[in-house]
């Protein structure tokens, strides 16, 4: 690997100006993970994992996922997910069936407690990601900011190994 110039010694790389924004994209993202999902543990009495899982099961539908779609989507191990789901499943917001066709197979689906939890979820995480995500940017820049984090988003993703 060549060394990348300009830097030499440990102060530049301190002081590199894509080390600096690289970290500060990083500490902003765990700030906000924190922020936000401090609110939903709070207001809603699940941790921001589980709200993403409810946002996964709502944009599937009936008959519902797979444990291993699950697990994949949220870059989790099997053993992740089965736990996250076990807890959820106590928490009375998902259910899981045997999938048609095929004998070990599960599908995990909302329950309607589930569905109301996502809900209300959704409503107090855009509140807060319009207040700390989206009005300290100029109005100018959030579109183009937003589109940006898709590119980056997508990017990274397709680096990945996928998870078994």
């Amino acid at each position: 690997m060549e060394k990348n110039p300009g830097v030499s010694t440990a102060k530049d790389a301190a002081d590199h100006e894509l080390i600096l924004a690289f970290g500060r994209l990083q500490g902003a993202a765990n700030r906000l993970e924190y922020i936000l999902g401090r609110a939903l543990e709070q207001e809603c009495g699940i941790s921001h994992l589980m709200f993403e899982v409810l946002l996964i099961l709502g944009r599937a539908g009936d008959p519902g996922l797979a444990m291993g779609a699950i697990s994949r989507e949220q870059v989790l191990t099997t053993g992740g997910a089965t736990r996250l789901i076990d807890r959820m499943e106590t928490a009375g917001l998902v259910r899981r069936s045997d999938a048609p066709g095929d004998r070990r197979g599960r599908l995990v689906q909302l329950t309607p407690l589930g569905e109301q939890t996502l809900v209300h979820a959704s409503q107090v995480h855009l509140d807060n990601i319009k207040r700390y995500f989206l009005d300290p940017l100029p109005a100018a820049h959030r579109e183009r900011f937003m589109a940006d984090l898709r590119i980056l988003s997508h990017a990274a993703r397709d680096v990945l190994p996928r998870l078994r």
